[in-house]
């Protein structure tokens, strides 16, 4: 096992997340295969929380919100409208919820066949887990869109912590990630850097000089995930300040 007396830079792991957001979107365009199936997949994993916060946002109950999100995601692989979402016309997730917005307003007789009992589950998630995040989001202060941007925002920090911490763990440090996260993320209450010190076996300027390396290679995870969401990398910036402003909407 690796010598966990210092954490050097991990080597790039694509093990969790092996596919762009644009490539991922690129591969479900290609109807009755595998990695077209794989893919959509993926993208239902990463996007059903943030459209099941709309749908409730609008007003919907616990569970209608359940089946127009599973209502929407067959919607979306019967049509294959993912084959209509174009890289150079905007963001991914605008697409998809510009297409969402049109299947509430015209599909909601579609809908009714799909109540508990009539229709098939296309996506798998845990209702009541969904419900209990929702019941935890500002209830005043942002509107749906709004609210599917933060959502959208904070899964995207997620998906960079799970790429962290796959790294991490594919060089044997998966003690140290865990030890030093709270750092990380800036925890209040987290132990100091002494205490993180003894129970790592450092020092207290050397848990310093690893929590810093961890940081800047969580911006630069950060910032690498952000590419991939954008057509170029002259948008990265301007995506960037978007995320910001996002996170500086009233909570």
């Amino acid at each position: 096992m690796p010598d966990e007396s210092s954490v050097s830079q991990p080597q790039i792991a694509r093990a969790v997340f092996p596919t762009t957001h644009w490539s991922v979107v690129l591969a479900a365009r290609t109807p009755d295969t595998p990695p077209a199936a794989a893919a959509l997949a993926e993208l239902c994993r990463i996007y059903w929380y943030p459209l099941y916060a709309f749908i409730r946002r609008k007003g919907n109950s616990p569970s209608d919100a359940q089946d127009l999100t599973q209502a929407f995601f067959t919607r979306l692989l019967e049509k294959h409208y993912v084959a209509q979402a174009d890289r150079e016309r905007g963001r991914f997730r605008t697409f998809l919820l510009a297409a969402l917005n049109h299947f509430l307003a015209d599909q909601w007789d579609r809908t009714q066949r799909l109540k508990r009992g009539g229709g098939c589950e296309t996506i798998s998630f845990d209702a009541a887990s969904a419900e209990q995040r929702y019941r935890l989001e500002p209830m005043d202060e942002l509107d749906a869109a709004k609210l599917y941007e933060r959502r959208w925002v904070t899964t995207l920090f997620d998906q960079v912590l799970a790429r962290l911490e796959q790294e991490f763990r594919e060089v044997g440090k998966g003690r140290s990630f865990d030890q030093l996260k709270g750092s990380l993320l800036a925890e209040e209450l987290g132990p100091t850097y002494a205490e993180l010190g003894k129970q790592l076996g450092l020092t207290e300027d050397a848990v310093k000089q690893a929590v810093h390396r961890m940081r800047r290679r969580y911006r630069e995870l950060f910032r690498e995930e952000i590419a991939h969401t954008v057509v170029g990398p002259d948008e990265v910036e301007d995506e960037l300040k978007h995320i910001f402003a996002v996170l500086s909407w009233q909570r």
